[in-house]
């Protein structure tokens, strides 16, 4: 061993398995996989901050639909709507309604107005004419004042739809389509529209019987009138209804005659035709005649004298149904215009007219169902008070006849 013999250096220690030299393809897949895990860790962040955008939102609506959400308005109203409060509507419901329509800023508010407010009470179903941009306060006034209501009507029973002229005094009835469409007149901003007597008579001649909800029972006989606009006579019923402003002449004929059918079949109408052997129609065909010739304390006894002469057969032989088609008001007809053949002239032709000849109320539709119990065949008025004489014998009916015309009584003998 010599002097100069340098010390050994220590040797590191390997640690662990030898390191590999990485392919260049598994370099490649490794960045490949690096991208993608940063790919998807940016969009869990974007839809984890979209949740959370989301559920802020949400929030923030919740919170302020549950403490009152945008502030009332103020002034008086923008522009002139019309809205619709339906039968069943809850304050609440209303609420909705005029907040859709933005009439009021929330519903809340106005369910808010409406409590501290005894005018609430005096909201009935029906049309509306309000403000946009109304104070609550004053959304709650407006709906309570019947000056703002529009779209009611009242169809008298007897009427039917065209207009009719008395011939004596030369006066007018307005018929339910003047009815109407006087119901249907609303000024907007100023500007009265309204729904034209014309544009009624052309929906009911040529819209089609499902447009109009014509009811099954009554499509048959509707169909045998063609174009003819008095195919729907009857079947708008008599009574208070509500007619939308907003809506065409056939959406409102539509909406009246589904209402009517409704109120028909409500009252029993389709279950006592069946019990009768008798169509629907044709009780309705006999209700608007017993309406048109008797007053109501008669109502059975007429209805009795229609199914007799239906019964033997003998023609009814009724002026009313002569003076329909005429629209007019006649209690004595000509022997020309009795002579005249139309679809109602039951001077000229045997059995029911072929349509109703006016809207029967319910007593007159009552008596059709129910008719009282009698052989009578003929009956007239013999007096200004309204006695009414009714039998079976021919002779006795002229007796009756000369008591009438002695009392200056005009109606027609029967």
């Amino acid at each position: 061993m010599t002097e100069d013999t340098e010390p050994q250096r220590a040797q590191p220690l390997a640690v662990g398995p030898p390191r590999r030299r990485m392919s260049r393809a598994a370099r490649v897949r490794a960045e490949r996989d690096r991208r993608r895990r940063r790919l998807v860790t940016g969009v869990a962040v974007a839809v984890l901050t979209v949740v959370a955008v989301g559920v802020v939102f949400l929030g923030s609506k919740l919170w302020h639909g549950m403490t009152g959400g945008p502030t009332d308005f103020t002034g008086e109203g923008v522009d002139d709507v019309v809205i619709e409060v339906h039968e069943g509507d809850s304050t609440t419901a209303v609420g909705q309604t005029l907040a859709d329509a933005n009439v009021v800023a929330t519903a809340k508010v106005f369910v808010e107005a409406a409590a501290n407010s005894d005018a609430i009470a005096a909201i009935h179903p029906g049309f509306y004419r309000v403000r946009t941009e109304s104070p609550a306060a004053l959304a709650v006034s407006t709906l309570a004042d019947p000056a703002n209501r529009v779209g009611k009507m009242t169809i008298p029973e007897g009427r039917q739809l065209d207009d009719t002229t008395d011939v004596k005094t030369h006066a007018v009835t307005d018929g339910i389509f003047t009815l109407i469409s006087k119901a249907s007149c609303v000024e907007l901003n100023g500007a009265q529209e309204c729904v034209p007597v014309e544009e009624l008579q052309a929906a009911a001649s040529a819209a089609p019987a499902a447009d109009l909800r014509i009811p099954d029972w009554a499509a048959e006989r509707v169909a045998a009138m063609g174009d003819d606009h008095r195919r729907i006579e009857g079947l708008i019923a008599a009574g208070t209804w509500n007619v939308n402003p907003s809506a065409s002449g056939t959406e409102i004929l539509a909406n009246l005659i589904d209402i009517s059918t409704n109120h028909y079949t409500r009252d029993g109408l389709l279950d006592t035709a069946a019990a009768m052997n008798m169509s629907p129609y044709d009780i309705l065909v006999v209700g608007s005649l017993v309406q048109k010739e008797s007053t109501e304390e008669d109502f059975p006894k007429v209805a009795r004298v229609i199914y007799n002469r239906l019964a033997e057969p003998q023609r009814l032989e009724f002026d009313s149904t002569v003076n329909y088609s005429l629209d007019r008001q006649e209690i004595a007809t000509t022997d020309a215009d009795r002579a005249t053949v139309t679809p109602w002239n039951t001077y000229a032709s045997e059995g029911l007219p072929a349509t109703p000849i006016a809207a029967p109320g319910q007593p007159a539709i009552e008596a059709a169902i129910h008719p009282a119990e009698g052989d009578w065949l003929y009956f007239v008025t013999i007096d200004m008070s309204g006695t009414t004489l009714f039998t079976r014998d021919y002779q006795q009916h002229l007796a009756s006849i000369e008591i009438a015309r002695r009392n200056g009584v005009l109606d027609s003998a029967r």
